[in-house]
C-alpha cells in the first residue's frame, strides 16, 4: 500500500511505493538543524524533507519553532547548526538572490508594498527576472485569474481590496515567477473564518499550486489536516511527530499527540476517512428504486453533512456506485464504518 495517499493521487498511475519515491525529487532538506537566540533553543536538532510536488505543514503552538524552522529555508534566519539543503545544495552556498527568487513566500499579513499597484506587486519578481513586459502582463493576468482574481483590480492598490483578496494578490504574487516551491507562513492566519476556508478551497481547485512543493506553516488544525500531505508537529523547537493525517490521528507516537489532536479528533477522523476508504464495510443495496447517489470520494464528514442537509422525501435510500456495484449509505452506516475503521488502522 502506498504510505502516503496524497503523492499516490498526483502520480495515480503510480502504484509501487519505492518507485514514487525514486522519481519524486527531495526539495528541501533540513539535517540536525538547531537555532538558538543568546540562551534560549528555538529549534533544537530538527531533521526532515519535503518531496517534489508535496505539501507539508508545519503544525504546533506559538513559540514551538515552526516560523524559525521556515526562515531558515530562505536565509531570513541562520541555522546555528546543522545543514538546510533545497534542491539538493547548501542555502549557505548558493547566492542569496537566486536561492529567494526561486521559492514563493506568502506573509499572514500578505506583505504587500501599498504604494504599487496590484499589478506591479504580482510583477515584482518577474521584473527582476527581465522577464519581457508582454510575457509579465500575460503571466500577472493569468495567476490572477486562476485565484479568482477579477482584473479590474490590476490598477488598485492593496488598501482598496479587501483582506481576501489582498492575501490572494499575496499568493499571486508568490506564484508569479513560477517558482518550484513556496514556503507560506500563516498565509490565513489574519482573516476571517468564511474567507479562509474560501481560500484554502483554492489550494485544492488550482492546478498549480498542487504541483509545487510547499512548505507551510500554521497552528489551525484544522487547516493544517485540510491542506496536508504530510503533517510535521513540534513542540518545544522539537518535531514530536511527521506522518500523514491518518498517521497522526490513528497511530499517535505520544501522548502530546494525543492531547493536540483530542478537541477536534472526532471530525478529523471523519474528513480524514473517505467513503472509498470503508466500501467494504458498507452494505449491498438491495432497492433500486427512488435513489440518490453520493460521490465515492466524499469524506464521511461531507456525507453526513449532506444526508442531514437532504430535504427531498421522495428518497428513500442513499447509495454509493463503484465499477457498478452499488452499496447503501445513511448516518448509522457510516458511524457502524468509522468505528470499524478506526479499529482497523488502531489495531490492525
Amino acid at each position: 500500500m502506498i504510505a502516503n495517499p496524497a503523492l499516490n493521487r498526483r502520480i495515480p498511475f503510480l502504484k509501487d511505493t519505492s518507485y514514487i519515491y525514486a522519481v519524486i525529487t527531495t526539495m528541501i532538506k533540513l539535517q540536525h538543524v538547531s537555532k538558538s537566540f543568546n540562551s534560549i533553543k528555538a529549534v533544537n536538532n530538527i531533521s526532515f524533507e519535503v518531496r517534489q510536488g508535496e505539501t507539508v505543514v508545519l503544525l504546533g503552538t506559538s513559540g514551538c519553532g515552526k516560523t524559525t524552522t521556515l526562515r531558515m529555508i530562505n536565509r531570513l534566519e541562520k541555522p546555528s547548526s546543522g545543514e538546510v539543503l533545497v534542491n539538493g545544495k547548501n542555502v549557505k552556498d548558493q547566492p542569496l538572490e537566486a536561492l529567494r527568487r526561486g521559492i514563493g513566500y506568502v506573509l499572514q499579513h500578505h506583505g504587500l508594498f501599498p504604494h504599487y499597484t496590484i499589478e506591479e506587486n504580482i510583477a515584482i519578481v518577474p521584473q527582476l527576472l527581465k522577464w519581457h513586459k508582454e510575457k509579465t502582463k500575460n503571466r500577472v493576468a493569468e495567476v490572477m485569474e486562476k485565484l479568482q482574481l477579477p482584473l479590474t483590480l490590476l490598477y488598485q492598490y492593496p488598501d482598496q481590496l479587501s483582506g481576501g483578496q489582498q492575501q490572494r494578490v499575496g499568493l499571486a504574487r508568490a506564484l508569479a515567477a513560477d517558482p518550484p516551491i513556496l514556503l507560506m507562513d500563516e498565509p490565513l492566519g489574519a482573516l476571517d473564518p468564511v474567507t479562509r476556508s474560501a481560500i484554502r478551497q483554492d489550494f485544492n481547485r488550482v492546478d498549480e499550486l498542487k504541483q509545487k512543493t510547499i512548505l507551510l506553516v500554521t497552528h489551525d488544525v484544522q487547516e493544517a489536516f485540510e491542506l496536508a500531505d504530510r503533517i510535521c508537529l513540534m513542540n518545544k523547537g522539537e518535531i514530536v511527530q511527521i506522518g500523514s493525517p491518518s498517521a497522526l490521528l490513528f497511530k499517535p507516537a505520544s501522548p502530546f499527540v494525543s492531547s493536540f489532536l483530542k478537541e477536534q479528533k472526532l471530525q478529523l477522523e471523519l474528513e480524514t476517512i473517505t467513503v472509498d476508504d470503508v466500501w467494504d464495510l458498507l452494505p449491498k443495496s438491495a432497492a433500486k428504486v427512488n435513489q440518490q447517489e453520493i460521490d465515492l470520494h466524499n469524506n464521511l464528514w461531507q456525507s453526513l453533512e449532506i444526508l442531514s442537509a437532504s430535504t427531498d422525501a421522495t428518497v428513500t435510500n442513499y447509495i454509493i456506485n463503484k465499477n457498478g456495484e452499488e452499496r447503501m449509505i445513511d448516518p448509522a452506516i457510516i458511524m457502524q464504518a468509522y468505528t470499524s475503521y478506526k479499529n482497523r488502522m488502531v489495531y490492525g
